[in-house]
């Protein structure tokens, strides 16, 4: 089984290819580019390098969002792309859960926190018990509430993600359960991590068209958000 992994939807630009339980490559930058100059050249980069050819993938599984808006649209965009022109499947995988799977075998609970402006955050709470295991689906909520629940469940939790810069202070006053912070060569979004959830999911079948996939936005854009609130403040005026 052949898979090709694109991830875009923060930031973070990766492309990955996997094959029967190997990371054939993976090309990863975290710098400020749009990821429209960078993910077409990776791949086509990485793809050189490895000496395959495309049209030996099985499938295209894709970083499905939340996240960014820009980014999660162009990285669809690619693998709708890719996906119509080698008549390939794709494979939708959660980010938050292919974030929280760079932490395979992991004790405790992982918790992925994205930056969602506005003391919210993109999350979800998983866990490893022989299994990967969702506890909470991915969701945009209030960063304190997240601690509050993380509080009461009472187990140890290893938080990653973009998020953790921007709520470190946050989470070292209001946790009262013992937490880490996952070290840098594994608390990004990663296309080598969407590439074997994907694997997992393409085995179970789950799989969508081209024409069928669609990012998972969770909200609405920021700016679909600020016109509503203008519409709202001249409807009233």
């Amino acid at each position: 089984m052949r898979i090709l992994g694109i991830e875009s939807s923060s930031l973070v630009a990766s492309a990955a290819i996997y094959e029967d339980g190997i990371t054939m490559a993976e090309y990863t930058v975290d710098f400020k580019m749009t990821h429209s100059q960078t993910l077409l050249p990776m791949i086509d980069e990485m793809v050189k390098f490895v000496g395959i050819d495309l049209n030996t993938i099985d499938a295209i599984a894709v970083s499905g969002g939340p996240g960014s808006f820009t980014g999660l649209r162009i990285g669809s965009a690619t693998a709708k792309g890719l996906g119509l022109a080698l008549n390939k499947p794709l494979i939708h995988v959660p980010t938050l859960d292919a974030t929280a799977y760079n932490l395979f075998g992991a004790s405790g609970l992982i918790c992925p926190i994205m930056d969602a402006r506005r003391n919210q955050v993109y999350t979800g709470i998983y866990r490893f018990e022989k299994k990967f295991e969702t506890v909470m689906d991915q969701d945009a909520m209030d960063m304190g509430e997240l601690i509050e629940k993380l509080n009461a469940m009472g187990e140890r939790v290893i938080f990653l993600g973009d998020g953790v810069p921007v709520y470190e202070k946050q989470i070292a006053e209001k946790m009262t359960v013992p937490y880490d912070l996952a070290p840098a060569h594994v608390n990004r979004q990663r296309a080598a991590s969407v590439a074997a959830l994907g694997a997992v999911y393409f085995a179970e079948g789950k799989m969508e068209t081209a024409m069928e996939h669609k990012p998972d936005y969770l909200r609405k854009s920021q700016a679909e958000r600020e016109r509503e609130e203008r519409e709202e403040k001249e409807k009233n005026a």
